[in-house]
């Protein structure tokens, strides 16, 4: 598919973006969204309430959302695909994931798990021994529910200033966690929960070192072949393929686009993906569901843990193995949140798979940027969980 390359940015344009940065990030409330009554959930009600956060001081210049249950597709959406030509958004449409591409990170692992390739109690001293010494009694399993104590690589400032200065830099994608290698753990493993970046960079590390097998290939053989997924990837370098949702950073205005401002190089296991709101359907539906693995690994994906997704997503937040728990007024779902310089996205569904939601803005809103809009995107992403777990969604 033909790719489109972004004119160059001054530098003071790519530092505003540089300092938003998805995966720098910080501590976001696991609070739960407003308890005040729904708004109907008719297709009316649900454009309406995503009319209202384009419109919103700092919102997305766009907006779609995908409810599917028991085979019904429903699509909501408001604003533009892209500010130049007024284009609607579309679920084919690319777009970054953000840490949403931590749930893959996930379905990988589990998938080895549940092929006897990997166990969660393997360390990282026995798989990955180059890393350092005070990190080699961290497992796979507090990898992936964030309990780890690895140091944030994205916090590192070293990494943040070769960012500001060349956004589009190539770093090597696999020696990441030496920006942190001097550092010991935050805290003893498995004694606190923090969500790090550095966690599912550790993941594909582990997953290549038991196989043998480069990541991105993994990705293809475990995830994208049997969940469907056509228009899923993970590039190194900045471009995006066509047709896209246009990424904006909109404070201070004019929004600018910045939908290819950035290398995910630096992001790669923990937000480098890209795919289609169609494709996050298919994969949210079979990952939560649990179609990817055995009964014995899903029990233990699902063992829950005081923890939230970063942005926090709608209702309470609990954390389990690369999946979180979202108790809202109407019931509960499973997924995962993310956040990129032009993007934040929500993925969700309920236990068995049967109902999803898709959710996906084109702006960055998080607890640090905008908190005001963020318990706003929250309390809709919630209205919208409501809508498609009641007997009114169609």
């Amino acid at each position: 598919m033909p790719l489109r390359s972004a004119p160059a940015r001054p530098f003071r344009s790519r530092l505003r973006a540089t300092c938003v940065i998805a995966v720098c990030v910080t501590a976001l409330s696991q609070a739960p969204t407003s308890t005040a009554a729904a708004p109907g959930s008719g297709a009316d009600d649900l454009r309406g309430q995503l009319e209202q956060l384009v419109a919103a001081p700092g919102g997305p210049p766009g907006a779609i959302a995908v409810l599917q249950r028991d085979g019904v597709t429903r699509v909501v959406r408001a604003g533009v695909a892209d500010l130049a030509t007024g284009r609607p958004p579309q679920p084919g449409d690319h777009m970054r994931i953000a840490s949403t591409a931590k749930a893959f990170s996930g379905a990988v692992a589990l998938s080895l798990v549940d092929r006897h390739a990997l166990r969660l109690d393997e360390t990282i001293g026995r798989r990955l021994p180059r890393l350092p010494r005070a990190w080699h009694s961290v497992t796979l399993r507090q990898l992936l529910n964030h309990t780890s104590g690895l140091p944030d690589y994205t916090e590192d400032e070293e990494f943040r200033q070769i960012l500001a200065a060349d956004p589009r830099h190539h770093f090597d994608s696999r020696r990441l966690l030496d920006f942190v290698a001097d550092r010991p753990l935050n805290f003893p493993p498995g004694t606190q929960y923090r969500y790090s970046n550095s966690d599912n960079i550790a993941v594909a590390l582990m997953a290549e070192a038991a196989t043998g097998t480069p990541y991105e290939q993994l990705l293809r053989i475990l995830v994208y072949g049997p969940l469907g997924l056509r228009n899923t990837s993970l590039p190194q370098g900045y471009r995006m393929p066509e047709p896209y949702l246009h990424g904006y950073a909109v404070t201070p205005p004019p929004p600018e686009d910045v939908s290819e401002l950035f290398g995910v190089s630096g992001s790669w296991a923990s937000g480098g993906i890209i795919s289609t709101p169609a494709d996050m359907t298919r994969f949210i539906r079979g990952y939560a569901g649990g179609a990817l693995y055995g009964r014995g690994v899903v029990h233990e994906q699902r063992r829950w843990i005081p923890g939230a997704s970063q942005p926090a997503g709608p209702g309470a937040n609990m954390a389990g193995l690369a999946i979180f728990r979202y108790t809202t007024r109407c019931g509960v779902v499973l997924g995962h949140t993310g956040n990129f310089p032009g993007y934040t996205q929500l993925i969700a569904a309920t236990p068995d798979g049967r109902r999803s939601l898709t959710f996906s803005i084109t702006t960055q809103i998080n607890d640090s940027s905008n908190p005001d809009l963020l318990n706003r995107m929250r309390a809709v992403q919630e209205n919208f969980v409501c809508a498609l777990l009641t007997r009114s969604a169609h």
